[in-house]
């Protein structure tokens, strides 16, 4: 679903029109084609070159250009040779400082392995892959209420529309029928949008009407946006799967511990820093894939920290409000 739907390749085409830039070979070198200097014929029909003024000075100007090059040559060597006995004698600080990355990541990583799931985790773990394995059904009466009510908090003092209305683009849905956005994104990420409504009003009406920065002419849709989002964690953190395998995965179960509504809130966290990435690299809609993915990444290097142990400890918590 969502991964097929604004799942980019919504298609991203070349943002800085670089990627259609060719050299164009075939004008502009005919008048090399003629030689810089004339070739006089001998009486008997062979060629010869006239060394002229202009040759002799470039023979000469090659002779000075070659010496200078083995100079530069034999100092560049020395330096170089300097610096690999600086690097063997003190040891490789790019090494030194990869290894330290990995070993902090391995430390953090192996920490998270050493405690098993508590009985609370694995219920909440297990209720949570239970709201995602619901997929949307327009003709459920439940589902359909959680349209409306989600229509009211979007717009409180509004007319509710029709379930089938043009009204509904105002949100972000890709057309007049918003159960054919859901797709694989599920009644979860309905849920998701209408949480975040709730629990961040303000943040939810800000990214809604886009308040805030300068926005790109051709915006990205707010609600398809949110289904992407919900699909987007659901595979970040390996829910589907049910055996994390990252770091942020297994940190995650650490933070249901804590609270029941962790990916609900990590939803919220995950809009609110998608929207500040679109806001910094001035993005227009054929680049929210790109966007996605580097909210992706933003998100586990938070989830990686070693002092997060509730949503509200990632410093992007801090956006919202």
């Amino acid at each position: 679903m969502a991964s097929k739907t604004l799942r980019r390749r919504l298609y991203h085409g070349d943002v800085d029109g670089r990627r259609n830039e060719h050299l164009d070979a075939s004008g502009g070198l005919d008048s090399l084609e003629e030689p810089l200097l004339a070739n006089y014929e001998h009486n008997d029909g062979h060629s010869v070159h006239v060394r002229t003024l202009e040759d002799i000075w470039a023979d000469e100007k090659k002779r000075e250009h070659l010496h200078w090059t083995i100079i530069f040559s034999n100092v560049i060597a020395q330096w170089a040779q300097w610096l690999a006995n600086v690097v063997i004698g003190s040891g490789s600080l790019l090494a030194r400082l990869l290894t330290l990355h990995s070993i902090t990541q391995n430390e953090v990583s192996r920490k998270l392995l050493l405690s098993p799931l508590s009985h609370l985790q694995e219920e909440r773990l297990r209720n949570l892959q239970q709201r995602l394995e619901v997929p949307f059904d327009g003709s459920k009466v439940e589902h359909q209420d959680g349209l409306k009510h989600l229509w009211k908090l979007a717009y409180p003092g509004r007319e509710l529309p029709p379930l089938k209305s043009e009204l509904w683009k105002e949100m972000g849905w890709q057309g007049s029928d918003p159960s054919t956005d859901f797709r694989g994104g599920g009644f979860i990420s309905l849920e998701n949008l209408i949480y975040f409504a709730e629990k961040y009003p303000d943040s939810f009406q800000n990214l809604l009407l886009k308040k805030d920065g300068n926005r790109a002419e051709w915006e990205y849709p707010f609600a398809v946006a949110g289904i992407n989002i919900s699909f987007m964690l659901a595979q970040m953190l390996d829910l589907q799967t049910g055996k994390p395998s990252s770091v942020a995965a297994k940190r995650f179960l650490e933070l249901l511990n804590e609270d029941e509504m962790a990916f609900d809130n990590l939803y919220c966290v995950a809009f609110k820093m998608m929207d500040a990435q679109w806001l910094a690299k001035q993005a227009s809609y054929m680049q929210f894939n790109e966007v996605l993915k580097s909210t992706r990444t933003q998100l586990e290097r938070e989830l990686a920290l070693e002092d997060v142990a509730n949503v509200k400890d990632l410093p992007s918590y801090n956006l919202l409000r």
